[in-house]
């Protein structure tokens, strides 16, 4: 099941909470059912009551969010004095067909598929949660943690912020959350202390002005022209008006004109997203992209209408977390599986609850080693070497033995040596 490469734990002899091989097969199972049966941001019925009743299965107490899709369980007992530590996946998936071929365990729903990976990130909180819940029963847990699964995150501007409503933060101290990675090798984790993803906003634009014949276009507002203006001048001019370091990038995905080649249209529209590394260009962002839409379209006498639509900001993650984080898979697998990973222009709506508690998200390896193919995110043939489930579980697993106050630090976890926990 695990590389060879991967075959030694260096952490075993020091931390609880490896994943038995019954309960990697059980997981693995749970995976493949929730990516052959893929639902939409805030229409995660059927993945809410598969999570909600293996956990309590496990004698668990899940809550489901007030949305009616997600949920949040803890593990272990709170006593008001010590903030737990939180782990966040996502469970929604996209509005795009699965196109893997000879896969057993393909998408059933047309035109919907995990190709994001979110189904791993489920599965990985959940058998963490079922690993630490078996420890708790155990007296091995050090301090209560907090189970999170939520919806919607690939819609803007992320269930996130909607879950925060539902209170899913409170006695939460610090929050983690892994995302695949199809460029980092199964077995390994990637990570960055800082800026991890890009700040995320959708933009939708409406052009118009009297239209007419082609025949005499000094009689019109050519929106033709003025929309193919705005779609390549609007870019290079953001580009110009905030610093180059902030890696401020607007880029369009759809354009509609006209229906008849002989007759200049009277509206046309864009729509895009405004990508930005930089948390203070990001709040710069909308007033510069109305100023130079506005000024490409007056330019062309064409009236514009700008709806910006706010997203979700980048992922900063918090040093002490962050070293929470390559401490746990430092002692799982030793210091070789974390590698530096670079900052992203994807966005992430994680960061929203990093607005209000520290927090930080790991790059998971899903690359099979040998696959010289990186098959991307948000593509119908992705995939992920499914051992990085017992690598997601034990990561966290770890990091919850080892949180403190401060974050990073080792827990009191000597007591329990050498022993795993077994399925819960």
């Amino acid at each position: 099941m695990s590389p060879e490469s991967e075959a030694e734990h260096p952490g075993d002899a020091v931390l609880p909470g490896t994943l038995p091989e019954a309960l990697h097969a059980e997981l693995v199972a749970f995976r493949r059912d929730l990516h052959m049966h893929p639902e939409l941001g805030n229409q995660e019925f059927r993945t809410t009551a598969a999570i909600k009743a293996r956990l309590e299965q496990a004698g668990l107490v899940p809550r489901v969010l007030d949305s009616g899709t997600g949920l949040v369980c803890d593990i272990g007992d709170r006593d008001g004095l010590r903030p737990m530590l939180a782990l966040r996946a996502d469970i929604d998936a996209l509005p795009i067909p699965d196109t893997k071929a000879d896969c057993p365990y393909r998408s059933t729903v047309p035109d919907r598929a995990h190709a994001c990976g979110h189904d791993v990130h489920t599965t990985v909180v959940l058998g963490a949660g079922l690993v630490l819940a078996e420890l708790h029963r155990q007296g091995r847990l050090p301090r209560p943690v907090r189970l999170l699964f939520q919806p919607a995150e690939e819609v803007l501007p992320g269930g996130a912020a909607e879950a925060l409503k539902s209170g899913v933060l409170d006695g939460v101290g610090r929050i983690v959350a892994v995302h695949c990675d199809p460029r980092v090798e199964v077995g390994r984790i990637g990570l960055r202390t800082g800026p991890i993803t890009s700040a995320c906003d959708r933009l939708e634009v409406a052009l118009d002005g009297p239209g007419g014949h082609t025949a005499r276009p000094h009689l019109t507002t050519d929106l033709v022209t003025a929309v193919a203006r705005v779609a390549a001048d609007v870019p290079a001019l953001v580009a110009r008006r905030v610093d180059a370091r902030s890696g401020l990038s607007l880029t369009w995905g759809r354009i509609e004109s006209g229906h008849a080649p002989n007759v200049i249209p009277q509206h046309a529209e864009l729509s895009g997203t405004v990508r930005c590394l930089d948390l203070e260009a990001w709040h710069e962002a909308p007033d510069v992209v109305h100023a130079a839409i506005d000024e490409i379209a007056d330019l062309h006498r064409a009236k514009s209408e700008i709806n910006y639509i706010r997203g979700v900001p980048p992922v900063v993650n918090e040093p002490s977390v962050t070293e929470l984080l390559r401490e746990a898979m430092t002692a799982r697998r030793g210091a070789h599986s974390v590698e530096d990973t670079e900052q992203s222009l994807g966005g992430e709506d994680f960061s929203w609850y990093l607005e209000h508690v520290p927090g930080a998200m790991a790059r998971l390896g899903v690359r099979r080693p040998g696959d010289r193919r990186v098959r991307d995110l948000h593509q119908g043939d992705f995939d992920a070497d499914e051992y990085a489930i017992t690598v997601g579980v034990e990561l966290f697993t770890a990091a919850a033995l080892l949180y403190t106050d401060d974050a990073g630090g080792t827990g009191d976890t000597d007591d329990a040596a050498d022993m795993d926990a077994g399925p819960a």
